[in-house]
């Protein structure tokens, strides 16, 4: 399994976002597993106290400290024991083992963070809980992709049409207050005399702009919890109007999609992109830069024996694509770079200069933090993929 976690979403603190961005994947990883596989895997570790780690990790520079470290592998190790009792079931389902992913961590934040009886608050998972983070995880499985999203994150299919043209296919909902679904979910979740105050100003009690995350449990937890919570933080811990929590969920939403050889690329994105840039124009900026980053790149024939034509074809391509050279290697790096400086005019780099210098407290005013991930398909593979594939983690890839 490879595994990428780039891309975080930072809410008001990072501490939630970091903690999901390390663990999430394990959580998904392990649900995944065939049982005799998780058996295995359980005693392996048991008896070696060895690492929990499933799955094989780039650009992984966290690092907890000691004693929440301790801490997180025993609340996994007893997430994997759990998993283990509940025994193999007949009919695997993707969308379920994906959820169960993301409640359990969610529930594993809480009961790190409220100390048992008798037992000092931790600053470190307390942080961690008041905090929150919305995720956006894609899983690709031959040609079978889901999608689980929480929260505002968005997931983009970019496809290239017969005629060549591009074709943007959204695979998320926002879970916020421009959602109707979302709207009506909250209100029924309550009673009816809470109606009024459930969503105030297009946020959750007035509050919280996500209808759905991880974390944020000042909008999950009892109000015993609350008051408690409230003496080492103090009472504007607790949001106006809270009288029936939890108000918030960490449940996913999950899309399935089946990939064809005309589906080139996946774009995982945080909401500041979508505010300036629309789904559209996110994926025409990427097959722009597929079709100009050929012209970066030496010239290598994708397979032997072709024909005198078809490298001619393959040269004549090239040439076209000198004319759009993108100035970035990276396609994220040139999605961001036009959300940021773009005009009628092309790119306004004075723009981009004044907006990534803004000091932090009146930047959220201008603009929403961005963060990219593209994933790039193999239309050859998709092309020649029989309609059933075996499960295979081939690919995670997430935006938190």
């Amino acid at each position: 399994m490879f595994a990428d976690y780039r891309c975080f979403r930072w809410t008001r603190w990072g501490a939630c976002a970091q903690v999901i961005a390390k663990r999430l994947y394990h959580y998904v990883t392990a649900c995944l597993l065939p049982h005799e596989s998780l058996l295995q895997y359980i005693l392996s570790v048991t008896k070696s106290q060895g690492s929990l780690n499933l799955i094989e990790s780039y650009n992984d520079k966290v690092q907890f400290v000691d004693d929440v470290r301790d801490i997180y592998r025993n609340s996994f190790l007893k997430f994997l024991k759990d998993l283990a009792e509940t025994g193999s079931k007949q009919n695997f389902e993707m969308q379920e083992a994906i959820q169960r992913a993301f409640l359990r961590l969610d529930e594993d934040l809480s009961n790190e963070a409220v100390p048992k009886e008798g037992e000092p608050l931790n600053l470190k998972t307390m942080s961690v809980a008041m905090s929150g983070a919305v995720a956006c995880v894609a899983h690709i499985d031959g040609p079978h992709l889901h999608v689980a999203s929480v929260g505002d994150c968005c997931a983009v299919l970019g496809t290239q049409s017969e005629t060549n043209s591009w074709v943007a296919a959204k695979l998320t909902n926002e879970h916020n207050a421009y959602s109707q679904s979302e709207i009506d979910r909250i209100i029924k979740e309550h009673p009816y005399n809470e109606s009024t105050t459930v969503l105030k100003m297009d946020r959750l009690l007035g509050q919280l702009a996500p209808l759905r995350s991880m974390g944020d449990f000042r909008f999950k937890w009892s109000k015993e919890i609350m008051v408690k919570v409230a003496q080492h933080f103090g009472e504007h811990i607790i949001p106006p109007n809270y009288h029936t929590p939890p108000y918030l969920t960490a449940l996913p939403e999950v899309t399935y999609c089946r990939l064809s050889p005309r589906d080139k690329f996946l774009i995982l994105a945080t909401d500041g992109l979508w505010d300036v840039m629309s789904p559209l124009q996110a994926v025409r900026l990427v097959g722009e830069h597929m079709k100009g980053k050929v012209t970066l790149n030496p010239l290598k024939l994708p397979r032997k024996n072709m024909t005198l034509n078809e490298i001619n074809e393959m040269l004549l391509q090239r040439k076209e694509g000198l004319k759009m050279k993108p100035k970035d290697s990276n396609a994220a790096t040139h999605i961001i770079r036009n959300a940021l400086g773009g005009t009628e005019f092309g790119i306004d780099h004075m723009k981009i200069s004044q907006l990534l210098s803004l000091p932090d407290d009146v930047v959220r005013v201008f603009r929403d933090d961005i963060t990219v991930t593209i994933v790039y398909f193999d239309s050859e593979f998709l092309r020649h993929c029989p309609a059933q594939v075996k499960p295979h983690n081939l690919l995670i890839d997430s935006m938190i």
